[in-house]
């Protein structure tokens, strides 16, 4: 698996603030953008999102190539709809060579290991056989499986990326995925690391846990002394 950040709005970060200080000022955000100094556009950018006035966020895109998951990957992202997706086709391009991929649970495992890998050999044979006997790829692309690697770009906003990583960024996502958007997150911290100090898990960018897994390894390690401010004192999200 390989994330790329392929490109992005210029000056995300200042091009949000600018927008959000058009809201509160009688001045034009080509002003605002030209005139905010480094640390009042940080401090704007905290008070907004603070505040939850996100919409601004959503003049900042990001696009990402996204190469070597799996099909069952993809179709969960490609469910995040406030995004713009583009795909590798199994209709029209045939897959010659096929590296499949395969979940440490069964990689760790050598029974189910082999059972894994002879059943991927067969989808490999019976694809090629199908297209050899002149069968339309997009015929023969029902026998590949989801493990059946892809590439997918990906164009999101500042604001959808923020959910994005609230909800897949989570020990309760899958595990393919949530590699998907930690590398992701790690990639837009470098551009808009404001926009997002604080994104992640719910328990890290909103302190809660909407699951009430207060068992969880990652609420454990923030939070383990009952306190979600950093405190002695305090109680656990309801």
């Amino acid at each position: 698996m390989k994330v790329t950040l392929l490109a992005h709005t210029p000056d995300p970060e200042r091009v949000a603030a600018a927008a959000a200080r058009q809201c509160y000022s009688k001045f034009s955000a080509t002003k605002a953008f030209a005139d905010l100094s480094p640390e009042d556009m940080r401090r704007l950018l905290r008070k907004i999102i603070s505040s939850g006035h996100l919409s601004v966020l959503e003049h900042a895109s990001f696009t990402f190539v996204i190469d070597g998951i799996s099909r069952a990957c993809s179709h969960q992202l490609v469910r995040h709809r406030i995004a713009s997706y583009s795909q590798q086709s199994q209709r029209y391009v045939k897959f010659d060579e096929l590296e499949f991929v395969v979940p440490d649970s069964i990689a760790k495992d050598a029974e189910a290991g082999r059972a894994f890998a002879d059943c991927l050999e067969r989808c490999r044979e019976v694809y090629r056989g199908l297209l050899e006997r002149g069968i339309p790829a997009e015929d023969a692309r029902y026998i590949l499986p989801q493990a059946s690697p892809t590439k997918i770009v990906v164009t999101m906003n500042a604001r959808s990326l923020l959910n994005f990583f609230e909800l897949r960024c989570c020990l309760s996502a899958q595990w393919e995925i949530r590699r998907v958007a930690e590398d992701m997150l790690a990639l837009v911290k470098g551009v808009a690391p404001t926009i997002f100090e604080k994104a992640g898990p719910f328990c890290v960018s909103k302190r809660v846990c909407p699951e009430k897994k207060y068992d969880c390894p990652k609420w454990v390690e923030l939070y383990k002394n009952g306190s979600r401010d950093g405190g002695t004192g305090g109680s656990q999200a309801n």
